[in-house]
């Protein structure tokens, strides 16, 4: 009967041994792959990574010159005439050249909203209507309404500072000294 209880014993403490060894060694394995997998990883450090860093350096920058373009892709209150949106003859042109000559992938068309809803729809209807008029050869460009208001100024703000440049810009002078350090080469009148 000893011999018995001893031998249950010894079958449940190696059945228990056998039940619990199997799911250890899955977690073993498990272990190995990962100590496998970094170390590849850490020695490859940081050529997975530089790609994704870049992306992120690059973004703002992305977004940035998206807004430019929408800035610069803005037709603005002053193109269009106040009493019924039509657009100016100044409109037409910039229409067209958004239309013809931005880049491919930035031509957008950005409309001011207006004062009233229906004033908006007048915009963009002059908008589409200027360019139906147009000859392209690619797809139409979309039209869309935008609360952001491109930068203006007078025409004679922008020339009194364009004139005070040119005013305080030094003359141009060649150095002193040549690259090689001789000096009878550089000066002006010997």
């Amino acid at each position: 009967m000893r011999r018995t209880v001893r031998f249950n014993r010894f079958a449940l403490a190696f059945l228990a041994i056998g039940v619990t060894a199997t799911s250890a060694s899955a977690d073993w394995h498990t272990f190995w792959h990962n100590m496998h997998v970094g170390y590849h990883r850490n020695n490859a450090w940081p050529d997975p990574f530089n790609e994704v860093d870049a992306a992120q350096v690059a973004a703002p920058f992305e977004v940035m010159k998206h807004n430019g373009w929408r800035i610069h892709n803005t037709i603005g209150h002053e193109l269009f005439r106040e009493s019924d949106g039509a657009l100016l003859a100044s409109g037409n042109r910039r229409v067209h050249w958004i239309a013809s000559q931005s880049p491919q992938t930035r031509r957008s068309i950005y409309v001011v909203r207006g004062g009233s809803p229906e004033e908006t729809q007048a915009r963009v209807a002059s908008v589409q209507q200027t360019l139906t008029g147009l000859n392209l050869h690619g797809p139409v460009p979309p039209v869309m309404v935008t609360d952001v208001e491109p930068g203006t100024s007078s025409g004679a703000w922008a020339n009194k500072v364009s004139r005070e440049w040119l005013e305080h810009l030094p003359l141009p002078q060649l150095p002193r000294e040549s690259a090689a350090g001789n000096t009878s080469v550089a000066t002006p009148g010997s």
